[in-house]
């Protein structure tokens, strides 16, 4: 399948409650989200988090969003996933998108390693003859041997990362959503992880990427959109440096 991200327009908004006439509260409002608050009525808050953003993303490319803590980047990939519903404009999406977020998506610390796999695989839409056929290499990516038998509340948080970034880099999507993942576990799984990602990368159509690394985003990605305040700019490779320094400083 050909996979294109279409946006036309695109506002997302969402209400913040009881927060009327509490500055302290606005100003925290305008540092997490990164947003503009619109407007006000009664106790509750409407925040704008991306507003018309216009764009085409078609098969073959590969684009890094970059941006301070609360740009908008996350929203924009969460709204591109579906999981964020726009107040206004058009999204076209074609092909199987998997997403590579927030770590513990869907995983039940109460279920053993094994029956997270199971989970959080059919989360990400696969049947059962895809999971049973995945379930040998994740168990073996994850290095957990036979804690993957004890219930996930048992882990240290390293290796409920290993576990959950081996089921989401298992699936083999037509677009590819990654919200700065390079930096799980500890150095030798950080090297197998990335090996792996770069793997996954060159198998899809749609690759897009949130990172503050212009390493990185250099190394993996061929458009950049620049995000401030929910707004969208593309901007050229020979920015990118000067962009990420201006968000860090």
């Amino acid at each position: 399948m050909t996979a294109l991200l279409k946006f036309e327009n695109v506002t997302v908004q969402y209400p913040i409650y009881n927060s009327r006439n509490m500055s302290l509260r606005n100003h925290l409002v305008r540092i997490s989200t990164g947003g503009r608050i619109e407007s006000e009525a009664g106790h509750v808050q409407l925040v704008t988090a991306l507003r018309d953003a216009t764009f085409t993303i078609n098969h073959g490319d590969s684009v890094a969003l970059i941006g301070h803590n609360g740009a908008g980047k996350s929203t924009l990939l969460r709204t591109m996933a579906g999981v964020y519903t726009p107040a206004f404009g058009h999204i076209t999406r074609q092909g199987r998108i998997a997403t590579v977020m927030e770590l513990g998506t869907g995983m039940d610390p109460e279920l053993s390693g094994y029956e997270n796999i199971t989970r959080m695989s059919m989360l990400l839409g696969m049947n059962k003859k895809q999971i049973e056929a995945n379930a040998k290499d994740i168990a073996a990516f994850t290095q957990l041997g036979d804690f993957l038998a004890l219930p996930v509340r048992t882990y240290s948080t390293g290796m409920g990362m290993r576990l959950m970034f081996a089921v989401a880099t298992s699936t083999k999507p037509d677009i590819l959503l990654v919200d700065e993942m390079f930096g799980t576990g500890d150095a030798e799984f950080q090297a197998q992880a990335k090996k792996r990602m770069e793997q996954l990368i060159r198998s899809v159509g749609i690759f897009v990427f949130a990172s503050h690394s212009d390493v990185l985003v250099k190394a993996y990605c061929k458009r950049f959109f620049f995000l401030e305040h929910g707004i969208i700019k593309e901007i050229d490779k020979s920015d990118v440096s000067r962009m990420t320094k201006s968000v860090a400083a």
